[in-house]
């Protein structure tokens, strides 16, 4: 059976440069490392933005944190190894 690709969840907002360029880096690496991006727009949720507002872009795989503010391929390639 094949194995399950990861979804990942980028938070971030949608007229944010950083979370556009991380989605845009994201997607070039998801092929290769066999993953899934999922983009959580925080604008209109308050909770999420009192959470994230200062972190975004913010990836988070299951209930962890990867990286924020700007991509860390190699805690990227860290997670996806251990997971």
């Amino acid at each position: 059976m094949p194995e399950a690709r990861r979804t990942l969840r980028l938070f971030g907002h949608s007229y944010c440069s950083l979370c556009e360029t991380m989605h845009a880096q994201l997607l070039g690496l998801a092929g290769e490392l066999g993953f899934t991006v999922e983009l959580v727009d925080i604008h209109d949720d308050p909770e999420l933005e009192a959470r994230f507002g200062e972190l975004v872009p913010a990836l988070w795989g299951d209930s962890d944190e990867i990286c924020h503010h700007l991509l860390d391929e190699t805690a990227l390639r860290r997670y996806l190894s251990a997971a």
